[in-house]
């Protein structure tokens, strides 16, 4: 009996340091797979395999043109969604961080929720689930985290070129003395500050300073050249759709960008952004 117990108890401790091993081995391929496809995921953001080339309108000035003759608004298209009332009562908590960017910056607020609509309407749309249960119970505005960061999506090459901008006087982008600070890191670990200042989920006003400082930079850019673009919203928000890199001033820019689908129709990221800019859509938070 003694040596059928020896025997039982190699064998049970052999068998279980077999599924040991076989549990160790999943476990490290699943954790270096996971790994790959991060890596490979943030490689292809970084070389730009993951841009797509968007779409362009072909009748980007239509909308302008028709509100500067007869001084109406447009009809917003999304204004009785669900998505769109929880967005209205997410920004409007906003407000007096959005007014200090734009005193700050000297870019209107309604430009940059204009900018913001585009990019808070496709994350809605796009995170359904996510959506019903915590941006539209909870009346908050999408932070993304990963590739994009915060509430516009701000890659982190967009971050640093941005803050560059401020600092470079040889730069088609350089905003003056008055803006070379203003972006100032207080750590020396600069790009894991720069990432949480932007995600911060309680405080914005990163989030819209550094888009309103793309934008600034932007302007500054095509008024240097000739082409002054303050007054086309629909252009601006696609250039912060596509880049700096395709910032290229001329005198007959088409607006576009990514396309976005909502509930069965296509919106241009230009095309969106200006359709809410020439509405009276929260006219009275943002004029």
């Amino acid at each position: 009996m003694v040596l059928l117990s020896i025997i039982h108890t190699i064998v049970y401790t052999t068998s279980m340091k077999y599924y040991l091993r076989i549990f160790i081995r999943a476990t490290v391929i699943l954790f270096a797979l996971i790994g790959f496809f991060l890596v490979a995921g943030y490689i292809a953001m970084r070389l730009g395999f993951t841009k797509t080339e968007g779409v362009e309108d072909l009748q980007n000035q239509s909308i302008a043109n028709t509100i500067q003759r007869n001084k109406t608004y447009t009809v917003f298209p999304l204004e009785h969604t669900p998505e769109w009332i929880a967005f209205r009562q997410a920004v409007a908590k906003d407000k007096s961080m959005i007014d200090r960017v734009s005193i700050e910056t000297g870019i209107p607020g309604r430009l940059l929720i204009a900018i913001l609509v585009p990019e808070q309407m496709r994350l809605f749309h796009s995170n359904r689930a996510i959506f019903k249960r915590a941006f539209e119970p909870l009346k908050i505005l999408g932070s993304q985290s990963q590739f994009s960061w915060g509430l516009f999506g701000i890659k982190d090459e967009t971050a640093r070129a941005t803050e560059m901008h401020l600092k470079d006087t040889t730069s088609p982008f350089y905003l003056g003395k008055k803006f070379e600070n203003i972006l100032d890191f207080k750590t020396t670990d600069t790009g894991q500050e720069r990432f949480q200042r932007i995600i911060d989920e309680h405080n914005h006003y990163y989030s819209y300073l550094y888009t309103a400082l793309y934008v600034a930079q932007i302007n500054k850019q095509w008024v240097k050249a000739g082409f002054p673009i303050d007054d086309k919203p629909a252009i601006i928000a696609t250039l912060w759709n596509l880049g700096f890199q395709k910032s290229i001033p001329k005198a007959s820019p088409l607006s576009g960008g990514a396309e976005i689908d909502i509930n069965g129709t296509s919106y241009s990221f230009g095309s969106l952004a200006e359709s809410f800019y020439y509405s009276d859509e929260m006219i009275e938070l943002f004029p």
